[in-house]
């Protein structure tokens, strides 16, 4: 029976006090910031450049004057240890210093004109040494390299529609934009802004770890590919249970579908990513946000085969707009991070740093877990950290939706800020970098041991 006096065994009536105390306190603490919102937020839709900034748990935003190594500076002059680093934008640290350089020097030599540098050339080795021989694209973004793979998948399938799992995150693409409803039904996602197209007509969604549903789907011959995350993220994460993901290669290539993974979150498994780590073979690989350091950029690669069968398509394709690529992609400023990032920054001794700060993190959340007696559990994805305000472990997205519980987590992630310590606002993910201290990790464990104890005091 549900408790409508607790959320996640806490108090609502304690949840209510800690709120409007830690948003007074936030408040007050930074006059400069609020005067320099009404200032000059007036002229940005809902007063933020992008509506995403709206989503944080402090009353209204904190405004940034510098970001270095792990620890951002506000407008007030406060210095906050950063575990957000721009939701997986800035992994590996604030504007690496090889990335920073590399940058600077190809501003001096020219910002965009839609041809290869020198870094283009070297930047296509170094992403087959580092993910495994692809023949690879440039995108802005994430979105825009699964948008694109989706395309090719498509075109070289002849089949109309893509799999994606229920509670999964691809970015702002249509045919991901899909969930199941409570009677199992593929559904357009709630809350999409201005939509009017049927996406059930390009999409089927199945539970994660579910490889019964997804035969049954890939059975109908409609599906050109799968596009899934190798663990699903922007939710409660959810880990891919044992043979989930041999299980799947081996359903998509007897099904005669692609099977496409999107490793923008998962970077942070390991050197090369999670298909690397663990050995998987998608068809495509897709990389983003901090696969260049910050600098906006993303990276779909395609198997020979894929790239043969795509090339014999593009043959016989008449000539004109492929609906593929947009101008200011694959500039010289993207190649220039991107080589910066593969070649000094994302390497195998970061990764090992990374792991090791990770580890200490993710015991010291457990540890605060089990001394508050709190029903929530920790999960971890290499230098990628979560706690989970329910039981655990999570098999799939509708389970992950159930452990999510915004009201307890926007006063933790409130009292945190108030700490000293940011985590992402849009669930509890926490990352550790390279440039990331012992100290910095501690204060975040002790900070979140506080704020239980008084939770659940």
């Amino acid at each position: 029976m549900l408790d409508a006096t607790h959320v996640a065994g806490v108090p609502r009536d304690r949840l209510a006090r800690l709120a409007d105390r830690e948003a007074a306190r936030f408040a007050a603490g930074r006059p400069r910031t609020r005067a320099a919102l009404e200032e000059g937020a007036q002229a940005w839709l809902n007063r933020v450049p992008m509506h995403w900034m709206r989503d944080w748990p402090m009353p209204f935003p904190m405004v940034v004057t510098e970001a270095k190594g792990a620890r951002l500076t506000d407008l007030d002059g406060f210095g906050i240890d950063d575990f957000c680093l721009g939701d997986t934008g800035s992994m590996f640290g604030h504007s690496p210093k090889p990335v920073a350089r590399a940058v600077r020097a190809q501003a001096r030599r020219g910002l965009t004109f839609m041809l290869p540098t020198p870094d283009a050339l070297e930047a296509g080795r170094l992403l087959c040494a580092t993910f495994g021989p692809y023949r690879w694209q440039i995108a802005a973004t994430a979105t825009d390299a699964n948008r694109y793979a989706l395309r090719v998948a498509r075109a070289v399938t002849g089949r109309p529609k893509v799999l994606v799992f229920d509670g999964c995150y691809h970015g702002t693409v249509d045919e991901a934009m899909i969930a199941l409803d409570a009677q199992g039904r593929t559904v357009p996602r709630p809350g999409l802004v201005g939509q009017a197209a049927d996406l059930t007509a390009t999409g089927i969604s199945v539970p994660f770890n579910d490889i019964a549903a997804v035969e049954a789907a890939l059975a109908t011959g409609q599906v050109a590919a799968v596009l899934t995350e190798p663990v699903m993220t922007n939710s409660c994460m959810v880990l891919p249970e044992p043979g989930f993901h041999a299980a799947l290669r081996e359903a998509t290539r007897r099904a005669g579908a692609l099977l496409i993974l999107d490793e923008t979150h998962t970077l942070s498994t390991g050197h090369g990513g999670y298909a690397r780590v663990h050995g998987l073979s998608p068809d495509i690989l897709v990389a983003g946000k901090a696969v260049a350091g910050g600098v906006p950029c993303a990276v779909w690669g395609l198997t020979d085969a894929v790239a043969d069968r795509f090339a014999a398509y593009d043959a016989a394709r008449p000539a004109g707009h492929s609906g593929m690529g947009t101008t200011l992609s694959a500039n010289p400023v993207q190649f220039a991070a991107l080589r910066a990032t593969l070649a000094e920054v994302a390497t195998p001794a970061a990764y090992a740093a990374m792991e090791a700060g990770a580890s200490r993190l993710e015991s010291g959340l457990a540890d605060a877990i089990a001394q508050a007696g709190a029903p929530w559990h920790v999960v971890r994805v290499g230098a990628r950290v979560e706690f989970i305000c329910a039981p655990g472990p999570l098999r799939d997205g509708a389970e992950a939706a159930a452990a999510h519980h915004p009201e307890v987590e926007r006063v933790v992630h409130l009292m945190l800020v108030n700490r000293g310590c940011l985590i992402a606002p849009f669930h509890n993910m926490m990352l550790v970098s390279p440039v990331t201290r012992k100290r910095q990790i501690d204060r975040l464990s002790g900070a979140f041991a506080e704020i239980l104890a008084e939770l659940f005091a």
